[in-house]
């Protein structure tokens, strides 16, 4: 049989590529120009199957190009970068790797909000530093209270849900803004953004990318959230108003900020880096051996469904 032919817009691992490779015709596309231009002129009336990721994402003018596409497989949860609408248009699909992900991302989380409120990023620089050695001795600032404290999280799909489960192993008091109260869920919920800063010491950032988030966590937000209060991002860099949180944090009118994820990646406000009330890390919050096995599986899950005639996986 003649193997379906795919456009992989973006390279994942390589035993994903490989994988490709031996079940498929597989086109890699280039960057934006000519020679992308005259692939698609070349191959675009063959291809039926599109891969690409959160990263790479896909618009309407690519799917113009491939006017017999059937199917999309993306590897990653966000969605924002990716043109859903204009795939449902043409009833194409639109794989997307959700679940698989959850508890690593949920862990990050922990992990950002252990380091940022109990400085310990900061504490490895001053003992490389040699500082806590130093003559006269160089005091280590004291951190913040973990255990007990009261966590907000703004959005509560899957992540956020993981995240309160954790939480509970620190004895937090939880509550949660979202665009409405989740279903089964007997965590407090808070209407206004605002007021769960107000009240949080620790405000996680769990929700969606896109349009209708963006810039949710404004300046108000921030200034409720205060000077005793830490803001964790591991969900898009656009749902926080980047300028907003950087003059906040150099202002000293919020308590800190750990991010995993940034407006303009892999761009990062060279503000931050001068500041010790912050933790930055490189949009890893997946990065496990396990879990991109595990999104590079759900990939070729949902072509080889799709191709059987069955329901994709996991849908968008």
């Amino acid at each position: 049989m003649t193997k379906p032919v795919l456009l992989q817009a973006i390279g994942l691992l390589p035993d994903v590529d490989r994988a490709l490779a031996e079940h498929y015709t597989v086109h890699r596309l280039p960057p934006a120009g000519p020679e992308r231009d005259a692939l698609l002129a070349r191959h675009g009336h063959e291809i039926t199957g599109l891969v690409t990721s959160a990263r790479a994402g896909f618009d309407a003018a690519l799917l113009d190009r491939l006017p017999r596409l059937q199917v999309i497989s993306s590897f990653g949860v966000g969605l924002d970068t990716l043109d859903v609408p204009a795939a449902k248009a043409r009833a194409i699909p639109v794989g997307y790797t959700p679940d698989v992900l959850t508890d690593c991302v949920a862990d990050l989380a922990f992990g950002l909000l252990l380091s940022i409120a109990r400085r310990i990023p900061e504490g490895d620089r001053y003992v490389r530093a040699g500082r806590w050695t130093q003559q006269p001795p160089v005091a280590f600032p004291f951190g913040r209270r973990v255990s007990g404290a009261r966590l907000g999280i703004v959005g509560l799909g899957r992540i956020g849900q993981a995240i309160a489960r954790r939480a509970t192993g620190f004895d937090m008091a939880v509550r949660y803004h979202a665009r409405r109260p989740a279903e089964g869920v007997a965590l407090e919920f808070a209407p206004q953004l605002t007021e769960l800063a107000r009240w949080a010491d620790y405000l996680v950032v769990s929700t969606s990318g896109g349009p209708s988030t963006r810039h949710l966590v404004d300046a108000q937000v921030l200034e409720a959230l205060g000077t005793k209060g830490f803001l964790v991002n591991i969900a898009r860099g656009t749902v926080v108003d980047e300028a907003a949180l950087v003059r906040a944090l150099q202002d000293k009118r919020l308590g800190g900020a750990a991010l995993d994820v940034f407006e303009r990646e892999p761009e990062v406000p060279p503000a931050l880096f001068a500041l010790d009330n912050v933790v930055l890390l490189p949009h890893i919050a997946s990065a496990t051996v396990e879990t991109r096995a595990a999104m590079g599986q759900r990939v070729l899950d949902n072509l080889a469904a799709f191709y059987a005639g069955q329901p994709l996986v996991t849908a968008a």
